[in-house]
Order: structure tokens, then C-alpha cells, then sequence
């Protein structure tokens, strides 16, 4: 990857579809060089070559494909954890290990490897930002959820933990923890089961991920000296993880 000394460089991990590819768009109107990664490189391909990014495979779940991601940038500038998701809606008594693996390995220690990996060019490009796309999950419980309220709230807590270990570097940190957006997020968690996933929304206007971007274009364009620590953002349909306005027809 050849770039100019001075093309900011912006890395979007999820971003094949919703809030990554919606983000990935934006970043790349601001200015900044995007680099797309996800599992999916069809559809970074189309994207990239759509805003004049790069696309690279990436699986935040295997060390060896964070490593090789990460190898070939020439800087960072931004850094967008995105990847994740939930995996089945199960009490705790019927819990599947393989679906509470998946999404610790995906919101957890996937954020945890890319951050690793990156924070060093974060520092060196005098002015890093890291923004960590958690959940309002993050913040709360509710039942059936435990999986993916508990991967998301260890996300959130890492992330809050590295504000302070990098006081005093030159690199802001700021959570994004949206409420109901309408993405392929149900539709992972109900494993293909559109029906199921549909009827999330039902009633209501939920967000929609150029809704989740657009804020996290805004903080990329603060000046550097300012740091939006935590934002929270919600449908105003929403009040919290279950309670919800919907119409009936």
C-alpha cells in the first residue's frame, strides 16, 4: 500500500456491511484513506473500490489474520472497532458454549487483538483516535442475553480501561453504544432466520447504521484536544434494552 506522507489513514474492522461499510463511506468523504476489513472481501472490494479505499481480508478471531492485516499498513491514524455481533437469545441454564465463544472471540478479544496491533502507529501519528463500537448492552442486561450482554460489557470495559493507561499520549479514545439499529445484526443472531429478525423492529423506527456512522464521523473530525468519551444513542422509540414504543396496525 502506497500512500502520500500526508493521506490519514482510517482502518474499519466489520466493514462489509452496516454501521462498518456505512462508516467506512463516511471516513472516506472526510478525507481519510480507508482501509475495509472483514471476512467477506467481495463486498470490500465493491466498497473500497467505490470510495477509493483498500479492501484486506480480515478475521478478528485469528491471530495470524490480525497480524498479516496489519503488517501492510503503512500508518494509522484512526481506528475503528466494529466487528462483532450477538449470537442466539438463550437463558442462561440452556446457554450454547460455541455461540458465548464466538461472540466473546469476536467483540472481546477481537477488539483486544486490533487495538494490540495498531496502538503503537495510534501514538506514532501524533494525533490516534480509537473508537469502539460496544452496545447498549454494554450498560445493561436483560433476560436471555447474557452472552452477548457480558462479551459487550468486557469490550466496553477494556475500552474504558485503555482511556486511562493512554493519558498523557496523543490518542483519543471514544465508545459508541448504540441501542436498536436495523442491520444484519438480528439476522446473525437468529442464524439466517428472517422472520425472526424482521420482527425485532417491528412497530417502531429503529436506527439505521448511517445514523451510527455519521456520529462517529463527527469525532473524527473534533479537533484533537477534544475527546467525546461515551456516547449513547438510541431510537427515540427505545428507552431501554426492553423497552420499546412500537404501533400496532
Amino acid at each position: 500500500m502506497i500512500l502520500s506522507p500526508d493521506t490519514r489513514v482510517a482502518v474499519v474492522t466489520g466493514a462489509s456491511s452496516g454501521i462498518g461499510e456505512a462508516t467506512a463511506r463516511t471516513l472516506a468523504k472526510q478525507g481519510f484513506h480507508v482501509v475495509l476489513g472483514a471476512r467477506r472481501i467481495d463486498r470490500l472490494e465493491t466498497t473500497a473500490a467505490e470510495i477509493g479505499g483498500t479492501a484486506l481480508e480480515l478475521d478478528v478471531t485469528d491471530e495470524d489474520s490480525v497480524d498479516a492485516f496489519c503488517t501492510v499498513l503503512p500508518r494509522v491514524d484512526v481506528l475503528v472497532n466494529n466487528a462483532g455481533g450477538a449470537m442466539g437469545l438463550a437463558p442462561v441454564s440452556e446457554a450454547d458454549l460455541d455461540d458465548w465463544r464466538w461472540m466473546w472471540e469476536t467483540n472481546v478479544l477481537g477488539t483486544l487483538r486490533m487495538t494490540k496491533a495498531l496502538l503503537p502507529r495510534l501514538i506514532e501519528s501524533g494525533d490516534g483516535l480509537i473508537v469502539t463500537v460496544t452496545s447498549l448492552a454494554a450498560f445493561s442486561v436483560y433476560d436471555n442475553g447474557a452472552g452477548y450482554t457480558s462479551a459487550k460489557h468486557a469490550e466496553g470495559l477494556l475500552h474504558r480501561t485503555l482511556r486511562g493507561e493512554l493519558l498523557g499520549k496523543p490518542v483519543r479514545l471514544t465508545e459508541i453504544a448504540p441501542g436498536a439499529v436495523e442491520t444484519e445484526f438480528s439476522l446473525v443472531r437468529f442464524k439466517g432466520d428472517e422472520e425472526r429478525a424482521k420482527r425485532v423492529y417491528e412497530g417502531m423506527t429503529p436506527l439505521v447504521a448511517q445514523d451510527v456512522a455519521e456520529i462517529i464521523g463527527f469525532v473524527a473530525s473534533r479537533p484533537s484536544h477534544v475527546n467525546l468519551d461515551q456516547i449513547i444513542v438510541k431510537p427515540r422509540d427505545q428507552a431501554n434494552s426492553e423497552r420499546f414504543h412500537r404501533t400496532t396496525d
